[in-house]
Parts: structure tokens; sequence; C-alpha cells
């Protein structure tokens, strides 16, 4: 038995506690369950109460003696950061191209002469499954740094059966053993390999027939992803992978509008996609589609940045009722960061959302985003104790002062990793 942790005084504690079912829209998106000098009780890796730091003194005075005690004063405490879109699993790097599109190369230009996620794909590869590891651990151990406690990992850099089970199998052994909680998503149509560069029907017919039975029997993935866009899936062939991905029980997303409008944002809210993701070209009638469906967008200033693309109409979809979540992207061509502080700050500076919404959008929503709002995204009790202390008194200052990793401490499951 671990001792109990007693946190007190906070300057505020941001609970995103909410008695709404399913991720916030709207107004709901700025409640942020503030409690001024809050509290938290701790036991076992689970939230046992939530409240004044008086309210527990009182409720707790038989046992203040046995506690940790952690003294937050003049600090801000929120749910650890959850980021719900991450290609966090590949092998290699492309710092090249970086330089390439200063150049004036554009990403599907980069694309289609082999590199992007070609490039990535033939590294990840060639790539031992002990290189991955290792590659990806310092990748968690930086999210960790940066208040990340929960991640979704895609696969997509393998596009056979070979490498898309490596790159899920890395992320099943990675959560067993680092502290992060890894979701996995399977994204083996993340682009047309070359190998079947004309013959995307053909591919497509693989993915069902080879892959999918393979990641359902394994239990390898809980979602299905799906690059819809010019050039990589039309709309008619993304629905096919997607429902057949439903038939093997793995929840819909999708890579929508991103490079233009294409009818991805429809499609995700037609097929009932848990979220589409990037949104940057998303057309009126997708926005309200998806506001009715309920599917989450999940955003990306950080790619839209790295890209120098304007960001995705944030304010906008918030404004209509779409439920909005955010996330690094990370990968290795269009947002090598694994900074979610970072992706909160350009969430208010590129796409309007107010520092309560950014909040929302990286925690409950983002947690919404894949399935895990029963267990993180929210200090109550019974929850994980995933909680982040913050280097500033409020949640205003927290995207006030941007660029910076104001974090203190991180508890994952109770136990102090930061």
């Amino acid at each position: 038995m671990t001792k109990p942790i007693w946190i007190k005084h906070a300057s505020q504690l941001a609970t995103l506690a909410s008695n709404i079912n399913g991720p916030r829209t709207k107004e709901a998106m700025s409640d942020l369950g503030i409690i001024e000098d809050g509290s938290m009780w701790v036991e076992d890796g689970i939230i046992q109460a939530v409240g004044s730091t008086k309210d527990l003194e009182k409720l707790y005075s038989g046992k203040l003696h046995e506690a940790e005690v952690v003294n937050a004063a003049g600090h801000l405490i929120t749910p650890g950061l959850v980021d719900p879109h991450t290609h966090v699993v590949y092998g290699g790097s492309r710092e090249q191209e970086f330089e390439m599109r200063l150049q004036g190369a554009t990403y599907m230009d980069i694309m289609n002469t082999g590199g992007g996620i070609h490039a990535t794909t033939r590294m990840t590869r060639e790539a031992t499954e002990g290189e991955l590891i290792e590659q990806t651990t310092r990748r968690l151990d930086s999210f960790l740094a940066h208040g990340v406690t929960t991640i979704e990992g895609k696969s997509g850099y393998g596009m056979n059966v070979e490498t898309e089970l490596k790159q899920l199998r890395v992320m099943k052994k990675l959560q067993e053993q680092h502290m992060i909680d890894i979701v996995p998503t399977f994204m083996g149509a993340h682009a047309v390999p070359p190998e079947y560069k004309g013959r995307e029907d053909e591919f497509i017919e693989y993915l069902i027939r080879e892959m999918l039975p393979v990641v359902a029997e394994e239990k390898l993935a809980e979602f299905n992803d799906v690059f819809c866009e010019k050039g990589v899936y039309t709309p008619e062939q993304s629905e096919r992978i997607l429902e057949a991905g439903k038939r093997f029980g793995l929840i819909p997303k999708i890579h929508a509008d991103e490079i233009e409008p294409y009818g991805g944002a429809e499609l995700a809210a037609r097929i009932g996609a848990i979220s589409a993701e990037h949104l940057l070209k998303a057309s009126e009638a997708g926005i309200k589609a998806m506001a009715n469906s309920g599917t989450i967008a999940c955003l990306l200033p950080a790619t839209a940045l790295y890209l120098r693309e304007e960001a995705a109409a944030g304010r906008k979809m918030i404004d209509c009722g779409v439920p909005v979540a955010i996330s690094t992207d990370c990968n290795p061509g269009s947002s090598p960061t694994t900074s979610m502080p970072l992706v909160m700050n350009l969430a208010c500076i590129s796409m309007r959302l107010t520092p309560a919404e950014s909040l929302t959008a990286a925690t409950y929503n983002a947690a919404c985003a894949i399935n895990r709002q029963e267990q993180v995204g929210s200090l109550e009790v019974g929850k994980q104790a995933d909680i982040v202390l913050w280097n500033v008194k409020s949640y205003q200052e927290l995207q006030y002062l941007f660029g910076v990793n104001h974090v203190k401490t991180v508890w994952k499951n109770g136990v102090k990793v930061v």
C-alpha cells in the first residue's frame, strides 16, 4: 500500500467536472469547474475526494498524518493532458523536408516525389521492433514532461501487413512498459503505397482482406482511420474502408479536408465517426453536419503552423455547436512536436479559442475523442489520478505565457513521473 497523496491550497484547481455526458459544446466548453484554494485526496492511484482545502481537512482529519502532502499554493492544478491524435511510432526522421518546404515545396509535392509519408514508410519498414520501441520511448518521455498522460497512437507507416502489425505491437508493448496510456488506432490507409500506385482498389481489398482480420483478432486497435484527401483516398473509398473496419469492431476516425474541401467532414458525420481530424478546409455543410451528428473535431494547430497554412476554423466550429478537441499530431513530417502546452497556446492564438475552451479541448473533449472520458480528462472521484501541477497560478496565465513548458509535477495513476 502506498501513502495517500494530499494536494492542498491550489490557487486554482480546474476539475473539468460536469454533469454533461459526452463531449462538451458551445458554452459548456468554458466550464472548467474551478475550485479556488483547491484540494485533492488520492489513494492507490484513484481520486478519492476533490474540494476546497478546508473541506478536505475536515473530511480526512483523522488521516492527514498518513499522507504525502503537496502544497500547491500559488499553482494551477489540471487533469493530465490528453493527446487524441498522434503518429508517435515511426522510424527515422525527415528534417530535410522542412528545408524543402521553406524553399517552396508543398506537402503533396514532397509526397508525390517519394518523400513525406512514403519516406517514413520506408524507414519504418526497415526498423526493428526494438529500434521503434527505443525511438518511441524518447517521444513518450517528452510527452510526459509536457503534462500529457494519455495519447492516441496511429499505425500507418507500413501499409503492409508486417509493418502495420509491427507498429501496433510496439504500442501494445509500450502500453505495458511505459507510464503513459496509449490508445491504438489502425491506419493502414494513411496513403497508397508506391507498389500499389494506380491500383488503389486492389490495395483497399488487400487491407480489408489481409490486415483488418489480424488487427481485430489480436485486439491491436480500437479505431480505424483513413486519409480522405484528393490524390489519396476518395470519400467513396474512405467509406468502404471505414465501414469494413466497423464490421471488425473498429470505431471510425477520419483525416478529413486537410488540403482542400473534399467532403470528409460530411462523410465523418454520415458514418458516425467518433472524430474527424485536421479539417482546415472543412465546408459550411460539413461543419453543420458534424454539429448535428456530435462528431468531434480534432484540430491540429501546430500542423497548420508548421506547414504555414491557415489554421482550422475552431472558433466557428464551437459557435456552430461542434465539440472541439486539439492535438499535437506528433509525426515526423508535418508536426514533429510533443508539446501540448504549445498546441493549447496556438488554439487560442490561431483559432481564437478562449483559454478555458483550449483547456477543455486538451483534456475532457480530447478524452471523449478516444473513448476515455470515463477514466481520464477530468479530476473527479473514481477517476485515474492523472494530475498536472503547473508553475502558473491560473488557467489564463497558462495560455498567456505561450511557448513555455510550465509543468512542475505530473502524477500518472497517482505515481509521480515528472
